[in-house]
């Protein structure tokens, strides 16, 4: 790697911000003899061109000897990220590769059927005559002879040990603070009928421990070898049996790393095994700290790694999580470019949202939320609803309030369509939301405010996060619901000259900006410093309601219409004459509960059934062959 090229290989005309800066103190770090270097940038700060140009600094095949490696991975967790790598011209020298379902065959009569479908998955043997215009294998072999190659972070990790996608000399990782969270989510077992095509064929023993999760996932990768060596015998196989083949050469592999690394003394990985309904349930093998597997996966693919996120809090705990060494890690910090003042943080908390004081605080926020929407007349919001039943309740009592006609939700499955559909709409629409605090991009009008309803802890009812915190690792609690809180603020501040209000609702988001502290960005704490209480119109639900503005509405709930008409209505708030919200003392309707003391309940329903099977709340994260 030549950091030295850093400078030329900046894709931008000019610089904005403090990219200028970063570009020379990642090079001094990479130029000091680091390995990892984890570049802390926030929101606005360009990180893909930042990205860009480290991978530009790679070894070429000129500078090299045959055996060395050369070139970049440019991965990220998130399938939009790569989208919006994919539509940015500046970054065209990437060259994106994605999994096998996400291309259409081009052979005759196969209308619709994706590659890891087609005829060449189905049938033994088959020559395909038009694989060399196949759209997956000739973006493939594109992407292993570019320079940088661009994948998300769970097809990177799946490619691991191909011929076709060997170590190189830079590996980028954008987005990556949730990287030890992600390789374990990635590396967790689920046995399920879902997901074990035989399992109904199947004994399921009462899962007593780890010792006996070993033993049934031995006899059970023996079981399901007979059952896929019959299906490759066959000559040709039906779309449902390439999908039950697949899916077993999958579930052997997961089995197999899980038997070999739990016998593998020198692991420093923990597991752990949950069957909630006893014998004949389901079972999830989860990982704890799994290094050797981020080993594998991750740090045996590249010389060097940047690794990009405006949230990578602790440099020590991060390294710890995933297996680096800190002293051959150097941390670089971006400063924030956007003015403090574009960006308020505005206590309107009701109280805890935590299971046991939900039912007492919730109908306070909805009330609140109504007094948000009276104050942005003519803007659009999002409300982070954390979870699909507090989205639901949430949504109700909106709807009892009279202002359901300027609320829209979705459900599982429509998600990213009704997130366009109102990211596509005018007027004063306001989206209530689940798992959207990352990954979201609200630029200018698409969002001037956002209320941040729960405190995004980790649910503890989950076995790995138990196991830390039985082992006092509260620190470790605290930092993950900040990272969420800081990047949900993000979401509609997205420039320098853009502005965006984020209320606070939950008394426990006070608490983790407390508990967090000395792992707080300086640039978020100033943020958390100028908090205040916002001086909100008297609730007035027929001043918020989209009839109230002299028209009729249309809006969507999980994909139902309710109204008709367009959308309008003229702002009534308070605001100064850049456009910001003014801020002052409570007018009070007697509901507000500011206590942050105490932890939140083992009750906490934050998981609450967001995804299923290893997909993440984000949706189609693992985009993988």
């Amino acid at each position: 790697m030549n950091p030295e090229r850093i400078f030329d290989e900046f894709p931008a005309p000019s610089y904005r911000g403090n990219q200028r800066d970063a570009l020379g103190d990642i090079r001094d770090a990479f130029a000091d003899g680091n390995d990892v270097v984890l570049v802390r940038a926030p929101t606005g700060s360009g990180k893909s061109l930042l990205a860009r140009a480290i991978a530009g600094c790679a070894r070429t095949p000129d500078e090299a000897a045959p055996s060395d490696a050369t070139g970049a991975y440019y991965t990220t967790p998130q399938v939009s990220q790569l989208d919006d790598v994919a539509e940015d011209d500046l970054l065209d020298g990437l060259k994106i590769i994605r999994g096998k379902r996400n291309y259409s065959c081009i052979l005759p009569g196969e209308t619709n059927t994706p590659v890891n479908r087609a005829p060449c998955a189905r049938e033994k043997g088959y020559d395909c005559s038009v694989k060399h215009r196949c759209p997956y294998f000739s973006d493939r072999a594109i992407a292993s002879s570019r320079e940088i190659a661009a994948m998300t972070l769970a097809y990177f990790m799946r490619t691991a040990g191909s011929e076709v996608f060997r170590k190189r000399d830079c590996v980028v990782i954008d987005e990556a603070h949730g990287l030890a969270e992600w390789a374990e989510m990635y590396a967790a077992i689920d046995l399920n009928p879902r997901t074990v095509p035989i399992w109904d064929d199947l004994k399921v023993p009462e899962m007593t421990g780890v010792d006996r999760a070993v033993e049934y996932a031995d006899r059970l990768q023996n079981v399901c070898e007979r059952r896929k060596d019959d299906l490759i015998a066959e000559q040709e196989l039906s779309p449902e049996e390439v999908a039950e083949r697949d899916r077993l050469q999958e579930l052997i592999g997961e089995l197999d790393w899980f038997v070999e690394d739990y016998r593998d003394s020198q692991s420093a990985t923990t597991w752990v095994v949950d069957q909630p309904d006893g014998e004949g349930g389901a079972i999830t093998i989860k990982p704890m700290n799994p290094e050797r597997y981020l080993n594998h996966t991750v740090w045996d693919r590249g010389n060097r790694f940047a690794l990009l996120s405006a949230t990578i809090l602790n440099k020590q705990a991060f390294c710890r999580q995933v297996g680096l060494d800190p002293a051959n890690v150097a941390l670089v910090d971006v400063g924030h470019t956007f003015p403090v003042e574009n960006r308020p943080l505005y206590d309107v908390t009701q109280g805890k949202m935590t299971y046991e004081h939900r039912d007492d605080t919730l109908p306070k926020i909805a009330r609140t939320v109504v007094r948000v929407m009276q104050e942005h007349r003519g803007e659009k919001g999002i409300i982070h609803a954390h979870s699909y039943a507090i989205q639901e309740r949430l949504a109700d009592r909106l709807d009892e309030f009279g202002v359901g006609d300027r609320v829209r939700t979705h459900g599982k499955e429509n998600r990213d369509a009704e997130l366009e559909s109102w990211k596509a709409s005018d007027g004063e629409e306001v989206f209530l939301s689940v798992k959207m605090e990352e990954a979201l991009d609200l630029k200018g009008d698409l969002a001037r405010w956002q209320v941040i309803c729960k405190a995004p802890f980790l649910n503890t009812n989950d076995s790995r996060v138990a196991h830390r915190l039985e082992e006092g690792q509260w620190a470790w609690y605290y930092r993950a619901a900040l990272r969420t809180v800081i990047q949900a603020c993000g979401r509609v501040v997205r420039s320098p000259d853009d502005y965006g209000a984020t209320y606070l609702a939950d008394s426990s988001l006070l608490q983790v900006f407390d508990r967090a502290e000395s792992d707080t960005p300086p640039w978020f704490t100033e943020q958390v410093e100028r908090m205040s209480r916002p001086d909100l119109p008297e609730f007035d639900p027929r001043s918020a309601s989209q009839s109230a503005a002299g028209a009729g509405a249309t809006t969507t709930r999980g994909g139902r219409s309710r109204g008709a008409g367009s959308r309008g209505g003229s702002g009534s708030g308070s605001r100064s004459a850049d456009g910001r919200t003014a801020t002052g003392q409570s007018s009070g309707d007697g509901s507000s509960d500011s206590s942050s003391s105490g932890g939140p309940s083992s009750g906490d329903d934050s998981s609450d059934d967001t995804s299923t099977g290893r997909k993440s709340p984000m949706a189609d994260v693992w985009d993988v062959e």
